[in-house]
């Protein structure tokens, strides 16, 4: 028993116990692990809310903290939809969909196919939501989605030409909630509306240099600053064009935004700029994890600051634009991101470039369309069907003739 053997080592001393300074240096260990790891963990969230019948709209849902802000919101009874590069269909999404909805016990979990890298694709899909009278409900939208470029991998760009963490991290965000800027405007007074973006400290040492977003990514981390910083800005910028729209009904605005910093998980996007996206780097990881499973945070530990800032009362009913970490409100570190001029420029130039960008794609798609079409005119089975409706045709008209 544990008492008389504590007993024990205090009369007669620690070296009368068997194994006792084994045991002793072991439990000292995992004390200090354990605290270590309890600090490394950072704040958890303690905020409740009724989160049935809410409308959520999720990107980056399927991995990383995207996920484990869904499996939590799911739990509480959420209205799920997944903004997904995926089709419906794919047995990927399908499996995950159905094992969400099993392990939360919540069937009101759906996916839409959105790939952030097309415009094209994101107009499809808002103008979708927009386009219902009366409007759709919408409680939130949780904006996680987000990609960089690792040192060793290999330079991308979107579906439209543009650097893809400057389409993606960014201008994604931009196109989408402009779309759905009427549909949010559009909800109840009564109704707590929350947008939530992704943030996190790559911002304090970026440049909002526009000149390079049409070109490949030369250098990853630096590109994923500058989106991230760009983000920022406009979503105080986004959560003044809220404040200043007159509702028809004379109430004040209803709709906050917040930015969210999560810290440093073990997220596949923190693994990828960790590897550098070479072999060796993976193999460098995979020795050395215990210590990144010591330092970072687990996914779940990382919605944290999400989660309070979906559900904490308090930030429904004050102003928005606050930035989020270890679920308490922080200050900006860089004046940029409140520079109402700032935010002018760069929101001219966003809208300038989307309407560039999204006229380059409409002609691009019609020239595929047209080659397609002239590609199948062109084929062996399509001779062979118009030689064969030919066929009939003469022959019909051979058969009146004759009678």
């Amino acid at each position: 028993m544990p008492l008389p053997l504590l007993a024990e080592g205090l009369w007669r001393g620690l070296s009368s116990i068997p194994y006792g300074y084994t045991v002793l240096k072991s439990s000292s260990w995992v004390l200090v692990i354990s605290l270590l790891k309890y600090y490394f963990g950072g704040a958890r969230n303690t905020a409740e809310r009724v989160m049935h019948g809410k409308v959520v709209i999720i990107t980056g849902g399927t991995s990383g903290i995207g996920a484990a802000v869904v499996r939590d919101l799911a739990l509480r009874g959420a209205q799920i939809i997944l903004l997904s590069r995926h089709a419906a269909n794919d047995p990927f999404l399908v499996d995950y969909i159905d094992d969400l909805r099993s392990s939360t016990n919540n069937e009101l979990v759906y996916a839409e196919q959105v790939d952030l890298s097309s415009l094209h694709s994101i107009r499809l899909f808002a103008t979708k939501w927009i386009d219902n009278a009366p409007p759709r409900r919408l409680d939130m939208i949780v904006l996680c989605a987000a990609v960089m470029t690792p040192r060793w991998g290999s330079r991308q760009l979107t579906a439209d030409g543009l650097e893809e963490e400057w389409g993606v991290n960014y201008l994604a965000n931009f196109h989408l909630l402009s779309i759905l800027s009427p549909a949010i405007r559009a909800q109840p007074p009564d109704r707590d509306v929350r947008i939530l973006f992704s943030t996190c400290n790559s911002y304090i040492g970026a440049s909002l240099d526009l000149t390079g977003t049409q070109k490949e990514t030369s250098s990853g981390q630096r590109s994923y600053g500058r989106s991230k910083i760009a983000l920022m800005t406009f979503a105080l910028a986004f959560q003044k064009h809220l404040d200043s729209y007159t509702r028809p009904d004379k109430q004040p605005n209803n709709t906050r935004a917040f930015l969210v910093d999560p810290g440093q998980s073990r997220t596949p996007g923190t693994r990828r700029w960790l590897t550098g996206g070479s072999l060796w780097g993976l193999l460098a990881y995979l020795i050395t994890w215990p210590f990144w499973w010591l330092v970072l945070k687990s996914p779940e530990q990382g919605a944290q600051s999400f989660l309070l800032a979906a559900m904490e009362g308090e930030l429904g009913r004050d102003a928005g634009g606050k930035l989020i970490k270890e679920c308490r409100e922080r200050d900006f570190l860089r004046s940029e991101v409140t520079d109402l001029e700032i935010a002018q420029k760069l929101w001219e130039f966003s809208e300038k470039q989307i309407e560039q960008t999204e006229k380059e794609s409409a002609v691009r798609r019609a020239l595929a369309k047209k080659e397609k079409g002239a590609a199948y005119h062109a084929s062996p089975l399509a001779e062979s069907i118009s030689g064969s409706k030919q066929g009939k045709t003469s022959s019909s008209r051979n058969s009146r003739k004759a009678k």
